[in-house]
């Protein structure tokens, strides 16, 4: 018998409540230099608080994505790292395995990237390890998002 539908996964609800806190939180804050400084301090308090396998994974996505597009702004984005252009959108992004248990890290890219390659492109990455040749695909990926 198929299960019964109920709405949203505690896992949702939970990003959506952190959603609606970095709201809150950004419409508190005071000048646009103190709102960047504490998005940035925001995003790496969320890293921090990973588990080590997705901790290590995402210190190693903003590292890369802050040294190839400084012009994308690191913020939370439903609690977890995300990179907004200068419209404020969310560019790319990173999901913590744990967060919604799963067996990999996800680094992905919204519709504001400009990755378009013909009629279908992939947005979404599942990553495992961070090793040289992914590290330098996802800079690749982020400098194109951005170009």
């Amino acid at each position: 018998m198929a299960e019964k539908h109920e709405g949203f996964t505690a896992d949702e609800r939970a990003a959506m409540k952190e959603r609606a806190k970095e709201l809150k939180a950004e419409s508190k804050r005071a000048s646009a230099a103190a709102k960047a400084a504490e998005a940035e301090r925001d995003l790496l308090e969320k890293i921090a608080e990973m588990p080590d396998q997705d901790r290590v994974l995402a210190e190693r996505f903003h590292r890369i994505v802050t040294e190839v597009a400084p012009e994308l702004a690191p913020k939370t984005w439903y609690g977890m790292p995300a990179y907004n252009n200068e419209d404020g959108k969310p560019v790319c992004f990173f999901q913590s395995a744990a967060k919604f248990k799963s067996r990999y890290a996800t680094i992905g890219f919204s519709d504001h990237a400009r990755l378009d390659d013909g009629d279908m492109w992939p947005v979404y990455y599942a990553v495992a390890d961070l090793g040289e040749a992914e590290a330098a695909r996802i800079a690749e990926l982020v400098k194109r998002a951005v170009g």
